[in-house]
This record gives C-alpha cells, sequence and structure tokens, in this order.
C-alpha cells in the first residue's frame, strides 16, 4: 500500500496545474528554456523548461499568473533560468493586475550555479515585494521548500501546506545535526505540524493535492484581483443558528459557532486555526459580500491576547484593508495576557502591530462586542477611539479598564480593609456605575445596544450603507508579520 507522501509524489507538476487551474485555459510561456551551466557535467543535463512551468491561466473564470516547480526535473532546483520564469510571471501579474499562485516543490538552490542562484532568489523575493499588497499572492507547498527558498511563500499572503509530503525549513536536517547535534527529521523540522500550530507561517492545510488546489479556489474567491478591483460578490445564504453565550461571564465558548451564526451559511474559512487559538481570523460573506473576521476566542487564554494574537491578527487586517475587504470585530477579552515572559518577550512592541494595523485601515470596520472588553485589548480590538465605523454591544456586554474584581480591589481598598464582608455589594455597585452596557452607549463609545439575533442584520444594512466607503486604489503592502 504506498503511502500519502507518494501518492502525491506520484501526482506530476501538469496534473498539478490541471488540478487547479480552469480546464483548457492555461497558456505556457518559457517552455525551451534551459540552463547555460557547463561546469560539473551539467552541459550534459539542461532539460527543457529547467525545473519549473509557468504561464497564465484562469481559476473561476478570472485571469491569474501561475508557477509550478517540478521535482522531477533537477530535484526542482532554482537556477538563474528557473528564477527568470518566475520572476516574469510575477511582472506580467504586475501589469496586468491579477493574482499569482505558486506550487511550490523543491530541493532549493542550484549548487552547481553557484551565486546565479541565489541572485535569483533575491529577483524572485524583491518581486514578491513589490506585488505585495497590489495583487493577491498564494503559495501552495507541496513538497520541499527548504533553505532561502522559504522566503518567498512567507512574503505571499496566503500560504497553503500539505499535511503530510511537504516540509518547509531554512536549514535542513543535515546541517542542524552537525551544528546543533540534534537528530531531526525533515517533518519534526518543518513540516505542517510545526507551521500551523508553532510558528505561525502556514494559514491553511490539505490532506491532499486537490484539497490544497480547491482552497486556494476558495480563497481567491473572496479577494479581488488586485487592490484597484472591486470585491468580488457571491450569492447570499442563510447563517446558521446563533447559539446563546453563557450565563457565567467566566464560562467558555466557541466563538466559531457565534461567527457561523452571523455570516452567511457555510462561507466562514477559519485562517491558522491552530496558530494563536486566542484570536479567530477568517473570510468569510454576510449577504454575499465578503468580510474578514477577527474575533476573540474564550476557549483559548480567555480570548486574552498576546504577542502571537496580535501579530496573527495584524498581518490579516493589513491584507484585508490592502484589498479592500471590510472587517468585522467581535470582542470578547478580558485584556492583555499578563506575565514576565510576555513582557519580556515584547508584548509592548508586538501588542502595538495589531494596534497600527486597526488605526491604519482604510476599509469599513464594524465592532460587536459580545460579552466584555476590558483594558488595553478594548482599545486594540477595533475600538470607536481607533476609528472603527460603528460599534454595537450585546445587552448584557461590559466595557471598562479592567474586570470587577481588580477593580473593586483598588478602588474599595479601604472600604474591603474595613469590612472585607462588604466585597459583593461592592461588586454590585462597581458593575452598576462603570460597567453597564447602557454607560459606553451614552457616551458614543458604543453606537447602538442590538439583541444578539439583531446582529446579523445590523451589520448588513451598516456594510450596505458604508459599500461607497471602498474605493479600490493601492493603500500599503501586507508587510510580513
Amino acid at each position: 500500500m504506498t503511502s500519502v507522501a507518494q501518492q502525491i509524489r506520484d501526482i506530476d507538476v501538469r496534473r498539478r496545474i490541471d488540478m487547479l487551474a480552469d480546464p483548457g485555459s492555461f497558456l505556457e510561456f518559457g517552455s525551451r528554456a534551459r540552463h547555460r551551466v557547463t561546469a560539473f557535467g551539467m552541459d550534459a543535463k539542461r532539460p527543457v523548461g529547467d525545473g519549473v512551468v509557468t504561464g497564465n491561466a484562469t481559476i473561476g473564470g478570472r485571469p491569474v499568473g501561475l508557477y509550478a516547480q517540478d521535482s522531477a526535473v533537477l530535484g526542482g532546483s532554482l537556477g538563474e533560468m528557473h528564477a527568470a520564469k518566475i520572476v516574469s510571471v510575477l511582472r506580467q501579474a504586475e501589469r496586468a493586475r491579477i493574482p499569482v499562485v505558486g506550487l511550490l516543490d523543491s530541493g532549493g538552490a542550484r549548487i552547481q550555479e553557484g551565486l546565479a542562484a541565489l541572485d535569483g532568489y533575491g529577483a524572485i523575493f524583491r518581486a514578491n515585494a513589490q506585488l505585495s499588497g497590489r495583487v493577491p499572492q498564494l503559495s501552495l507547498i507541496l513538497g520541499s521548500c527548504a533553505g532561502g527558498a522559504v522566503y518567498s511563500p512567507a512574503l505571499t499572503d496566503v500560504v497553503i501546506m500539505l499535511r503530510d509530503g511537504a516540509h518547509m525549513f531554512l536549514t535542513g536536517p543535515q546541517v542542524v545535526k552537525a551544528v546543533t547535534f540534534e537528530d531531526v527529521t525533515p517533518g519534526e523540522l518543518g513540516g505542517s505540524e510545526v507551521h500551523t500550530r508553532q510558528s505561525g507561517v502556514v494559514h491553511l492545510v490539505a490532506d491532499h493535492p486537490a484539497e490544497a488546489m480547491d482552497l486556494a479556489r476558495r480563497v481567491l474567491s473572496y479577494l479581488p484581483d488586485s487592490c484597484w478591483s472591486e470585491v468580488p460578490m457571491a450569492e447570499p445564504a442563510a447563517p446558521g443558528v446563533l447559539p446563546a453565550l453563557p450565563d457565567n461571564p467566566r464560562t467558555a465558548y466557541d466563538v466559531r459557532q457565534v461567527i457561523d451564526g452571523i455570516v452567511d451559511g457555510g462561507s466562514f474559512l477559519e485562517l491558522q486555526a491552530r496558530f494563536a487559538r486566542n484570536l479567530v481570523i477568517g473570510f468569510a460573506r454576510i449577504e454575499g459580500r465578503a468580510v474578514g473576521v477577527v474575533a476573540n476566542q474564550p476557549q483559548a487564554l480567555a480570548g486574552a491576547l498576546d504577542i502571537s494574537a496580535s501579530e496573527k491578527g495584524a498581518r490579516f487586517v493589513r491584507l484585508c484593508d490592502a484589498f479592500g475587504v471590510p472587517l468585522v470585530t467581535l470582542v470578547d477579552t478580558s485584556g492583555f495576557l499578563p506575565g514576565t515572559k510576555q513582557e519580556s518577550n515584547g508584548v509592548i512592541r508586538k501588542g502595538a502591530k495589531l494596534l497600527y494595523a486597526f488605526s491604519e485601515a482604510t476599509v469599513p470596520r464594524l465592532t460587536v462586542v459580545l460579552r466584555k472588553a476590558f483594558g488595553g485589548a478594548y482599545i486594540v480590538m477595533n475600538s470607536k477611539s481607533l476609528g472603527a465605523d460603528a460599534v454595537f454591544c450585546w445587552p448584557r456586554a461590559q466595557m471598562a479598564v479592567m474586570g470587577v474584581e481588580g477593580a473593586v480591589d483598588i478602588v474599595y481598598r479601604r472600604e474591603l480593609g474595613r469590612d472585607p464582608s462588604a466585597r459583593q455589594d461592592l461588586m454590585a455597585d462597581y458593575e452598576r456605575e462603570v460597567m453597564a452596557s447602557h454607560l459606553p452607549a451614552e457616551r458614543l463609545s458604543a453606537d447602538e445596544i442590538i439583541e444578539p439575533w439583531q446582529t446579523r442584520s445590523v451589520l448588513a444594512a451598516t456594510l450596505r450603507t458604508l459599500a461607497s466607503a471602498v474605493r479600490p486604489r493601492f493603500r500599503h503592502d501586507n508587510l510580513p508579520q
């Protein structure tokens, strides 16, 4: 019985292209390119195409630039001509203002070509950076992606990786063993488990190339051809069932169920689901209109923000803003995660990335406070003061500097010192005087208090009103976080 990895290797590069592109739409360029190296016996190994297939195609009727590395030809290694073909696709996509999809399966730099291979990578990276925020760029990791090659997908907007049979790392297992004496496999060093749970490099995982292609098509369906194009619309669909939140504000729930009860049924595509699980991000639709969703997840760290969640959210907010996708933020957070580890690792600097991303965003930005929004996280999660177009609160939502327990310890310190038994009454007083949901609405920190069942219709109506606020243009790049 063949392994999944072997089955994946048995799918040749042109079949992969056929799995992704509309039937008969692929137009190849550079099919006769050959390397010009004669050293090391390379003059006897000059296959046409030089290990990469490049051209244009349509996906869902929309034109895209496309390149696919062929590990069966010189190991898919990258040399001067190989890189030139990829750069040509990127440059043409820049002129045509169309997305680019790369199918990566390469052994890395072609050592026999020396600096020509490294310069080839540099040219690709520069082209990736110049396209950033201008046209969507997707990378599908379908095999090996090693050495400098890993920086190209890191510069693109969405990375999709096979669960088995694919890996990404800067330094291979042999070098790691020689330098650090660690004995690791390619999968342990840079497999999908590493990049979905720990590094956050990978946005989506597929069990088979066909699933990876389906995910790529789905991602593209939420994004315009370029920042100068309109975001595509889809047919509206009825939402799922909106759950009731637990009565106890400390009880966890899955915010993805809330998302499913607000957006069009089956439209939510979560990105980086296993990385920084305290923040949920992804694309969805409301009445057929594409939106980006950012939501605190009470199931992980009680929805508190930390370094990883801030960086995860910041790049997604910038991605949506770059391509004109409105943002919907669902808030239920107790604040930023405290601790010496967070502080010493730079939560101030890195938390500011999410703050900056929301502050900078020009697309329509709507916020719904589901249960609580405390401290700095209240501000960072697309508050009115950061420029949100509209902020709504559910009836029992609380917005304050901190939770009631900590606040009472500070505000009523003397009273508690005299009579510790008064704690419950003092907590009730504080909640009534400071944390009642009508107070933010009275001072316009929230625009309206709405019932949960009204959320979808209110968001949809507000998005319709703000539709003309999205003017296709170049705003900014999508700098890796």
